[in-house]
């Protein structure tokens, strides 16, 4: 128990400390919140929101408010950045707007389908212990900063940003994973209000082309989101490309893909149906092969 509390402890260390690196690299000293660089103060805020919630999540043993804690930071960051930044171009407000909206969506629904379904298979483990579920708060401050970095660092910077071809295309690419993600979440959702469906797994509409198409909807917003920040980066402030491939790794080597493979081949591995869909059906259309 000892060595596990360590090893958690360890990983909070090193994300608080790749966060104040990323930080640092990307700061311009002439935008200041209280004396701070402003992308240091939304990194400090990104986890003290997360610490704060965690303490009664854990005294609850809930993780009914974890997606909303993220969400809620998203915004709190952004509206950091709005606030505290200097004046902004219609390229920064459009920035703004699309991580809002992608946040307000997703938050809320990811809060309803927990109180709809009454747990998150995630946490059943890891909430009724401190130093695990911990770490999961400290890497959603992680992730919602690293995440937000480059839109942070743009908006943050005294230059201003016009809007330019990269603006267009990064919109366009945001505005097809928005979309791909939402359509997605709702035939998943349809799909399990059907009663006839109880038991079955989706195989129908983008669910046909892609084994987790509101992942590759993810993934294509973010790329979106970065290739509109693009012609305002320089020099260190490229560390922000951490942000699409940042989500790229989390979704396809740690909490995405992984545990849903792993929880559907369980479910149904030994339906001819099932392994037929996955021998036809790539991961990450148009990435992934089929399995």
């Amino acid at each position: 128990m000892k060595n596990k509390n360590l090893q958690a402890l360890a990983i909070i260390l090193v994300a608080v400390v790749i966060a104040v690196l990323v930080a640092w690299a990307g700061s311009d000293d002439r935008v200041t919140v209280r004396g701070w660089p402003l992308l240091l103060f939304c990194a400090a805020l990104s986890f003290g929101i997360q610490w704060v919630a965690f303490i009664p999540a854990y005294a609850f043993k809930t993780e009914r408010f974890y997606d909303l804690a993220g969400s809620l930071t998203y915004l709190a960051l952004l509206a950091s950045a709005a606030r505290f930044g200097p004046p902004r171009s219609a390229a920064d407000t459009l920035l703004l707007a699309m991580c809002s909206l992608w946040a307000l969506r997703l938050g809320t629904f990811l809060f309803l389908r927990i109180h709809k379904d009454g747990a998150d298979k995630r946490f059943t483990q890891i909430k009724t212990s401190f130093s695990r579920f911990a770490v999961s708060w400290t890497l959603q401050g992680l992730w919602v900063f690293f995440t937000l970095c480059p839109v942070l660092i743009v908006v943050a910077a005294p230059a201003w940003h016009k809007t330019t071809a990269w603006t267009i295309a990064g919109a366009g690419l945001w505005a097809i994973g928005f979309a791909t993600e939402i359509i997605a979440d709702w035939q998943k959702r349809q799909f399990r209000a059907d009663p006839a469906n109880a038991g079955r797994f989706i195989q129908t509409g983008l669910w046909a082309k892609s084994r987790h198409p509101n992942y590759v909807g993810e993934m294509l917003l973010w790329f979106g989101v970065f290739i509109m920040c693009v012609p305002m980066l320089q020099g260190w402030q490229w560390v922000s490309i951490v942000s699409p491939l940042f989500i790229v790794l989390l979704l396809t080597k740690v909490s995405g893909v992984p545990l849903l493979e792993a929880s559907a081949d369980a479910r149904w591995g030994k339906e001819a149906g099932y392994q037929a869909y996955k021998a036809k059906t790539p991961v990450l259309w148009p990435w992934g092969k089929a399995a």
